[in-house]
């Protein structure tokens, strides 16, 4: 595909031999440049806010994390809007792949008008349902009412990746991703410190810059539309077929992000120093994670893709392969975290007692990073064949199987503390730097194993082939 998601008169990619690793890696690459957009966002913020103080950058931590649960939820308008268009274009259909990701777009700016707006009315009640400490609820409130706006932005920039993926075209995400990264790191700077607005600032030069994201991608695939004399109006059908297209791989979204939210409420019960060295663990794992799913993205385009042509021969043949690159690269990532670990917390601030605490958990994080390959290259050959209702089903069963985990932890803490809810205020460094390791156990370790089983034991049949039929 042309780089406007035009459609062209290139051949089509051939799957097979070594024809196979370039097309991985020519879909992997950019799409890693763009995934990481929204991490980089919160790198960038994260390494700016931390310079403010450890309560802001613990708020920043609480925070963000409530709006990557809001993104994360509808991340179906990119998955389910790859997979339809991918099989389309894999059958000779581009128009009607096009026309699923315009009605996916209306979605995604409706659902981002009326989330953004509960976030900014809603923001302290939201922010006190995780009990964090007293001196991180300002801070946490200030960039949730700023950030929030650029919710709209964000998930229209979903629904148009998802449909340029789609179209076998990662490299015009990639672009308006690096450019969407630069404008954020210029506006942090000039409201930041320019103008003094401390973490609103971030939260605000961060909305702008998203709303430019999905702004120049709209302006893109609108232009591959009307090429194509795709109609542009939204459509009552359209809109329910991509929310009910959608359902199930929302389910499974909120499963993992209730694991997620589950992790920062258990983590913020211990205290500040263990939530900022959080924050700083979890933009390394987000990090890697969406290095590993650039892997995902190729396998969701191109399983996609070999459906649409009716190759079981050659979908199987993409499966090994994306499984192995997978893991080779999942492993490569692990050493690298726990190489730079006595490093990495330096990025985000000065208290050392922040950095013992990240420190130790990133060595977590490294180590559980090949599992993490695994996972993230099954959930992309599922979520790529249109699997979704078991990708539900085995989400709810992964979320059963990690909250007692958490829930042991958070009980034997606080026992130590000297008494339930006493956590956040009674222990000391050490025991908080303790308690944030054993935290990312449950969640690198018996999380994600919950994760590698059930998707693991799906791909070794046939039944996943067949399931949009």
């Amino acid at each position: 595909m042309d780089r406007s998601g035009e459609g062209s008169s290139k051949p089509q990619p051939s799957l097979e031999g070594s024809n196979l690793n370039r097309q991985i890696l020519g879909l992997a690459i950019p799409a890693f440049g763009a995934l990481i957009a929204e991490p980089l966002f919160r790198t960038i913020d994260s390494a700016m806010v931390g310079h403010l103080g450890t309560a802001q950058l613990a708020g920043l931590a609480l925070s963000s994390t409530i709006l990557m649960t809001a993104v994360g939820i509808f991340i179906f308008l990119a998955y389910s809007t790859t997979s339809i268009t991918s099989r389309a274009v894999g059958a000779g259909k581009t128009a009607q792949g096009l026309k699923a990701g315009i009605d996916a777009i209306w979605l995604a700016f409706f659902l981002g008008v009326a989330v953004a707006t509960v976030m900014i009315v809603a923001a302290k009640q939201i922010v006190v349902l995780f009990d964090p400490d007293p001196q991180v609820v300002p801070h946490a409130i200030a960039y949730l009412q700023y950030s929030a706006p650029g919710l709209v932005g964000m998930l229209v920039v979903l629904a148009g990746t998802g449909t340029l993926r789609g179209l076998l075209d990662t490299k015009t995400p990639l672009y308006v991703a690096t450019a969407g990264a630069g404008a954020n790191a210029l506006l942090n700077a000039l409201f930041i410190y320019g103008m003094d607005m401390g973490i609103a600032g971030s939260g605000l030069g961060t909305a702008i810059a998203q709303s430019l994201m999905g702004l120049a991608l709209v302006i893109v695939v609108v232009r591959g539309a009307r090429k194509h004399n795709v109609d542009l109006s939204p459509s009552f059908g359209g809109l329910a077929g991509a929310t009910w297209a959608g359902i199930p791989l929302m389910i499974r979204t909120l499963t993992l992000r209730l694991a997620i939210l589950a992790t920062v409420a258990a983590v913020t019960r211990t205290g500040a120093i263990a939530l900022a060295g959080h924050q700083v663990v979890n933009t390394v794992w987000n990090f890697a994670a969406f290095a590993l799913d650039a892997l995902g993205i190729s396998a969701q385009a191109l399983i996609g893709y070999s459906l649409g042509q009716n190759n079981p021969k050659q979908t199987h043949a993409l499966l090994k392969r994306i499984t192995v690159w997978g893991l080779g690269v999942g492993a490569l990532i692990g050493v690298l975290i726990i190489a730079t670990s006595p490093f990495l917390p330096w990025i985000f601030g000065t208290d050392p007692l922040m950095h013992h605490a990240a420190m130790r958990g990133l060595w977590v994080a490294g180590a559980f990073q090949i599992l993490a390959g695994f996972v993230f290259m099954m959930d992309g050959i599922l979520i790529g064949a249109g699997d979704n209702k078991y990708l539900a089903g085995a989400g709810i069963l992964t979320l059963v199987a990690y909250l007692p985990a958490l829930w042991a932890i958070v009980v034997y803490f606080d026992n130590v503390a000297g008494g339930s809810g006493a956590a956040a205020t009674a222990l000391t460094p050490h025991q908080q730097s303790t308690a944030l390791v054993w935290v990312w156990i449950a969640f690198a370790g018996v999380f994600m194993a919950a994760r590698a089983l059930t998707t693991g034991l799906r791909a070794r049949g046939t039944k996943w082939m067949h399931s949009e039929k």
